[in-house]
């Protein structure tokens, strides 16, 4: 593509690259300059003008960005993932269902290494997201780009972006109390629990509230109706051998993580009973503020495994925003001197 100042005897037919204020108008940028703009530009004292221009090979802005998007969802995500109609070089890809998002990291950077001009912005790896939500951007910085480029593009990002539905489509709740003051979170904790799961298209199936005891709680998850199983104790988990843990354990189950390095949600444990997976969420859950829980839940609801080395590796980014509900925050008050 050219790109520069001309004068006005030959720019006709060129993109006009900056907006233009005239005494007859503005003609806005993108614009194919016709014989008449070029005399009002005349007439208002202006001898030459910027304009874009295609050379032999090259592609309009709209043809490229439509063209490298149309590859990006796998082969089965037409129907999750929608396109819009390309408008000033961009095309947006708009999730249709809830679920997560699966990207490949390494396809995305390979289309963005192809031509500065042609780029692709999505959300994180593993991002939730709702029907109508914004899942990444194809936007195509000049307004042309070499055809071959666009085409090697499309090729490095071909089935990049996958939305998970929730394979999983509900789960049970098992609640400990140790006192009074633990009932009256219960109604708080039960929608905290039931917002995360309703936004990945998941009921809660059943819950239940039990004494803070092993095999109270080993009773209660081996019986709890739902494809998932999560338990919220009333005292934070504080060990692999605390009371949870071993609930887990009394039910017939085993418990293959206990703690994770994201702040808040440390006291996370992951686990399994039979074939149902099985989450130790800690207290924070009880908020709905983003925090680790999440990120293991979103996950494991989509049939995404969840080893420790994943979420060992959540550790960069772990660090959350503070939130008020904290009970302590992470900097100590010292008493001034």
């Amino acid at each position: 593509m050219k790109f520069g100042s001309v004068p006005l005897s030959d720019a006709e037919g060129g993109l006009l690259a900056h907006a233009q204020k005239l005494p007859s108008g503005k003609i806005a940028k993108g614009t194919v300059l016709s014989a008449g703009m070029l005399a009002d530009m005349a007439a208002a004292g202006l001898s030459e003008v910027i304009v874009a221009r295609m050379e032999p090979g090259d592609v309009d802005e709209n043809t490229a960005a439509a063209g490298v998007a149309d590859t990006l969802r796998a082969a089965d995500q037409q129907a999750a993932l929608r396109l819009t109609a390309p408008f000033t070089g961009r095309v947006n890809i708009v999730a249709e269902a809830s679920g997560i998002v699966e990207i490949d990291v390494s396809a995305i950077a390979a289309l963005n290494s192809v031509n500065p001009m042609i780029t692709l912005a999505t959300v994180p790896q593993y991002a939730r997201v709702t029907p109508g939500m914004l899942v990444g951007t194809v936007k195509i910085i000049a307004y042309g780009v070499a055809e071959a480029d666009m085409l090697a593009a499309a090729r490095a990002g071909t089935g990049a972006l996958r939305l998970r539905p929730a394979v999983h489509g509900s789960a049970g709740l098992v609640l400990t109390e140790l006192g009074p003051e633990d009932a009256r979170l219960r109604d708080k904790s039960i929608a905290a629990i039931e917002t995360r799961l309703t936004q990945l298209g998941m009921t809660l199936s059943e819950t239940r509230s039990v004494p803070h005891r092993a095999d109270e709680i080993g009773a209660a998850m081996a019986g709890i109706s739902g494809d998932m199983a999560l338990l919220l104790t009333a005292s934070a988990t504080s060990d692999p051998a605390d009371v949870g843990p071993e609930g887990v354990r009394a039910a017939g189950g085993t418990v293959t993580r206990f703690g994770m390095p994201v702040d808040p949600g440390n006291l996370l444990f992951l686990g399994e009973i039979g074939a149902r997976p099985v989450i130790g969420l800690p207290g924070c859950a009880r908020s709905p503020a983003l925090n680790g829980a999440d990120w293991v839940l979103e996950r494991v609801a989509c049939g995404v495994p969840v080893s420790g080395a994943d979420i060992a590796a959540m550790g960069v980014g772990g660090l959350l925003k503070e939130i008020p509900s904290r009970p302590q925050p992470r900097r100590a008050r010292h008493p001034k001197a």
